[in-house]
């Protein structure tokens, strides 16, 4: 099991909610920028919300089947270190952009993960999401977390249902890289929860201290 399991909030709207977050030590802040989703910011309010991000915290945009003339502007002005490609995306499109990218897996649909991710051979890694194809995510609910493959050699991410109650579970379960987590610290699509931010935290490090693996 990694001795730290990095943590990614995503779904943000305000930069008082990306302050507090960093402040709780995520790991990366991911910004939804397909028009399909509750949750979405245009350019301006991505570009604000990346300015308030402190150094040595990662910022990732999502996409989702969006034009490449969106995703070249997307990285044009908002510069993110790092790409999600939420849909049906084949691989030489997500490399085409000259960024590292994230590769989101339907769970909900996907029979064969190891093929999945065989087909995507320049992603930096595999967020493994309850949807099924063509879906967008952040529905608030989980998958069966025995399905999450131990014997890729590739970074794999957590998501679909995670929130306080439930995270240390899944890890133990799943022994994942990173989890991300957006319906689960909110009080509202897009508004997040400074108190289930916090509790989420608190969750893990929890667990990480009951185990030994975390001071």
């Amino acid at each position: 099991m990694n001795e730290r399991v990095r943590v990614k909030f995503c779904g943000f709207t305000r930069a008082g909610d990306v302050a507090e977050a960093c402040a709780l030590g995520v790991d990366a802040i991911g910004l939804i920028m397909t028009r399909r989703s509750r949750r979405f910011v245009d350019i301006e309010q991505a570009a604000a919300l990346r300015a308030a991000v402190p150094p040595f915290v990662a910022v990732v945009t999502l996409l989702l089947d969006d034009e490449a003339a969106w995703v070249d502007e997307v990285i044009s002005r908002v510069a993110p270190d790092l790409l999600q490609f939420h849909g049906d995306e084949p691989a030489e499109r997500c490399a085409a952009f000259g960024r590292r990218y994230l590769k989101a897996v339907p769970m909900g649909s996907v029979a064969d993960v190891h093929a999945y991710v065989r087909s995507h051979p320049q992603a930096a890694g595999f967020l493994l999401d309850s949807h099924v194809a063509g879906g967008q995510g952040g529905s608030g609910v989980a998958f069966d977390w025995t399905r999450v493959p131990r014997d890729l050699a590739r970074p794999l991410l957590l998501a679909g249902g995670l929130d306080a109650g439930n995270v240390a579970q899944a890890v133990r379960v799943a022994q994942p890289f990173a989890v991300d987590v957006s319906s689960g610290i909110e009080s509202a699509p897009g508004i997040k929860c400074a108190q289930k931010m916090r509790q989420f935290m608190q969750s893990l490090r929890r667990d990480r201290t009951d185990e030994g693996t975390f001071a």
